[in-house]
């Protein structure tokens, strides 16, 4: 296994980690609608703040994380695998974790969220770009 893949595997298990907040605060705190929970949808804007912000870092981190899987398996395939690649899957998963820590615990507001979003949304294109300049 590569480190890329094996950084990869990490952050798999942050994604699909991150749902047990979010599940935690839907049964232990109090909303509008939580009686009808298995009827509806609840309305997530009537949960506390931290429960609504947990279902979002999810959501998150799974909208970042197809593209960025995608063009390390495409790395694996090509055998393309340089100091950048490495670097940049490292860093992904712990952007990743940064982002999750601060949306759910709401400290990282404006603008430091953002930055981590598009800092590994860089990661992603720098990324692609080694693995497409060195593949054949």
């Amino acid at each position: 296994m590569t480190v890329e893949l094996k950084w990869l595997t990490y952050t798999a298990l942050l994604a699909g980690s991150l749902w047990i907040p979010f599940i935690v605060g839907v049964n232990t705190t109090d909303f509008p609608g939580k009686a009808q929970l298995f009827i509806r949808p609840p309305d997530h804007g009537q949960m506390k703040p931290w429960v609504h912000r947990s279902l979002r870092a999810h959501q998150n981190l799974l909208e970042q994380f197809v593209p960025f899987a995608i063009i390390v398996f495409v790395g694996a395939v090509t055998q393309v695998s340089t100091p950048v690649t490495v670097v940049c899957s490292i860093t992904f998963f712990w952007l990743r974790v940064a982002h999750a820590i601060g949306m759910i615990s709401g400290l990282a507001r404006l603008p430091l969220r953002p930055m981590i979003y598009v800092a590994a949304w860089i990661v992603t294109v720098v990324f692609a770009w080694q693995v497409l300049s060195k593949s054949g």
